[in-house]
């Protein structure tokens, strides 16, 4: 989708802007939840564990503290949360060296958003050292910044990350639209008062006030988020 879209900033916060799009990583831009799942499945096998196939749902999306934590509580494994944080990392820079899929959609909008000078930021649970592996795919000249999970005191779903994107591009949360897969990177983006367009991956996601919900990246363009806030009180 292509169009032709006012220029950033010709009206102030309170206006219908657009300020800046914030976009999670996995499962919005490229297609790893399940990379990441399929890593902890063997990690732990390693250890002498089976995962239960309905924990799937709990530690996707979420940060690495969580997730881990949480396998580890559920499993009894005998091996602490850092020890666990560099299995995990290792295992996942392992599979996207052979090769990293984008989802549908994701490299045309964010050619799209940087034609238009629009202020990105990639805004992500998973630690520096993965996204700055990812950056070399999608493209580290499409974001003005980038925010990742171990570089924040509270990731999602607290607000603390999308707060801290707004701010580092000097955009007004209300003005800025988020692009997220799941339901924890969905209340993070709600709680920094943000409208969020929710492309939901491996769990749905229902529509709410603020929020739209789309089957795909494809359904999403320019055009798309400014009406989004042409479409707020």
């Amino acid at each position: 989708m292509t169009s032709t879209v006012p220029a950033l900033g010709t009206r102030s916060a309170e206006g219908s802007a657009l300020q800046a799009v914030l976009l999670d990583m996995d499962g919005t831009l490229v297609d790893t939840e399940g990379f990441w799942w399929d890593v902890e499945v063997e990690v732990f096998a390693t250890l002498g564990h089976t995962l239960d196939d309905s924990w799937k749902h709990v530690v996707v999306g979420g940060p690495m503290t969580r997730s881990a934590g949480f396998l580890i509580e559920a499993t009894g494994a005998d091996i602490t949360l850092a020890e666990l944080s560099v299995l995990l990392n290792d295992g996942f820079e392992d599979r996207i060296s052979t090769g990293l899929p984008l989802k549908p959609g994701a490299a045309r909008l964010l050619a799209e958003l940087h034609q238009h000078g629009i202020p990105t930021a990639l805004v992500s649970a998973s630690h520096r050292r993965i996204i700055d592996r990812v950056l070399t795919v999608l493209g580290a000249h499409h974001f003005a910044l980038s925010i990742a999970g171990d570089e924040v005191t509270r990731t999602k779903p607290f607000p603390d990350p999308y707060l801290l994107a707004a701010t580092g591009l000097g955009a007004h949360p209300a003005r800025c639209a988020v692009v997220e897969d799941t339901s924890t990177g969905v209340a993070a983006a709600e709680a920094a008062g943000c409208r969020v367009v929710a492309v939901p991956s491996l769990a749905p996601i229902g529509p709410a006030e603020r929020r739209t919900v789309v089957p795909s990246l494809e359904h999403v363009d320019l055009a798309f988020l400014h009406s989004l806030m042409t479409e707020m009180p």
